[in-house]
């Protein structure tokens, strides 16, 4: 078995990578009473992130990445580049 499991899961393996960043904000202190009782102490930077991502965040790059990721032979194609790349470098010395 690979040291690697993901190398071993099945093809198309797909998954996001979203790089955070930290934010301070000021609220109410209702406020954030409230979102601590109804959200919860560790979904608070979750359920904000949510709640402004359709406001900031262009859709249409989301929709063009779903798109890109559901062309099957695009993605077929892109699986043989990269598995091709493997034998330029296996075992080169540096």
């Amino acid at each position: 078995m690979s040291e690697f499991p993901f190398f071993n899961a099945p093809w198309p393996y797909t998954y996001t990578i979203r790089i955070m960043k930290k934010l301070t904000i000021t609220v109410s202190d209702d406020v954030y009473k409230g979102l601590h009782t109804r959200i919860g102490p560790r979904r608070i930077s979750q359920f904000l992130d949510t709640l402004a991502r359709p406001h900031v965040v262009d859709s249409d790059l989301d929709a063009a990445y779903r798109a890109m990721a559901a062309d099957e032979e695009r993605e077929a194609e892109a699986l043989d580049w990269s598995e091709s790349l493997v034998s330029d470098v296996a075992d080169e010395p540096r």
